[in-house]
């Protein structure tokens, strides 16, 4: 980001983010028939997350959170690493739709990406690491899937983006179409 977008956006209250971030607009979380999405979500979600948490979270909420180490609280450390350690990734999908939104580490190890997602208190993507066919940012750094899930925010650091998501937000099991992908 440069100076002048930097004070743009923090008098108008929206933010753009340089590519390969795909922004989106207000209208990806208008009302629908279950809050800002057309389904609940999953009742078998991955990782133990608990589904109430995540059905507020996810649809009826633009700007809490789980709480701050909720990821560390569940199974997914052992899951993932051992999902890691057997296809060398870990594939994150939808907790409402069950599509693939963030599939990490890449560029990095497990551990780093364990060790950044511990100290900021979420699991923390990178661009590379993010689907951009089903995920978007809005000006006010919310990240959204186009479907209308709630999944975090996009908050900068030093080595570029960093989007902190929710772990009830990406907890689903992937549908049919997804899972032969």
């Amino acid at each position: 980001m440069n100076i002048l977008s930097d004070l743009v956006g923090s008098l108008t209250g929206k933010k753009t983010f340089p590519a390969p971030c795909v922004m989106g607009d207000e209208s990806i979380m208008s009302p629908k028939r279950h809050g800002t999405s057309n389904t609940p979500v999953q009742q078998d979600l991955r990782w133990n997350c608990d589904v109430a948490t995540a059905d507020r979270i996810c649809n009826f909420n633009r700007h809490y959170a789980e709480h701050s180490g909720y990821w560390r609280t569940t199974s997914f450390i052992q899951e993932a690493t051992k999902e890691y350690e057997e296809n060398g990734e870990v594939k994150f999908y939808d907790s409402n739709t069950g599509k693939l939104l963030f599939v990490a580490p890449k560029g990095r190890s497990m551990d780093a990406f364990l060790k950044e997602s511990a100290s900021h208190g979420w699991p923390s993507f990178r661009d590379e690491e993010v689907m951009w066919e089903s995920v978007r940012c809005l000006g006010s750094g919310e990240a959204v899937s186009v479907d209308g899930t709630h999944l975090g925010h996009n908050i900068p650091d030093f080595s570029g983006s960093r989007y902190c998501i929710n772990l009830v937000s990406v907890a689903g099991r992937p549908t049919d179409s997804e899972s032969s992908e």
